[in-house]
């Protein structure tokens, strides 16, 4: 494995475990809450069944579904990490937003 590709592994698990960890549906401002309240009000039943095998699901559920869609910087840094669902049903995704260390500064929903 590559330095690079290691360092995208070690950030994707971080990522995930920082949306997992500040994750509330009742905090207005989170990005990952604003994404799954979002989404599962506006995705159809059909799509969380055959995601999830159930037509509404826990909203902390849906983080565990969540795919890396890309990641980018400037020259070629993993600055941005960004998270969306599968089968590309949106345009939107959950970003999380790295400083040069590897420490996350923020997680926002970005489209």
């Amino acid at each position: 494995m590559t330095d690079k590709a290691a360092e995208l592994a070690r950030r994707e698990q971080a990522a995930r475990a920082a949306i997992k960890n500040g994750f509330d549906m009742e905090d207005e401002e989170s990005g990952a809450a604003m994404f799954v309240a979002f989404h599962l009000e506006e995705l159809p039943p059909e799509y969380w069944q055959e995601q999830m095998e159930t037509a509404r699901p826990d909203p902390a559920a849906v983080l565990d579904i969540l795919e890396l869609d890309e990641h980018w910087g400037e020259e070629d840094a993993l600055e941005y990490l960004d998270f969306t669902l599968p089968g590309k049903v949106t345009d939107y995704v959950i970003s999380v937003h790295f400083d040069q260390k590897g420490k996350i500064l923020e997680i926002s929903m970005e489209s």
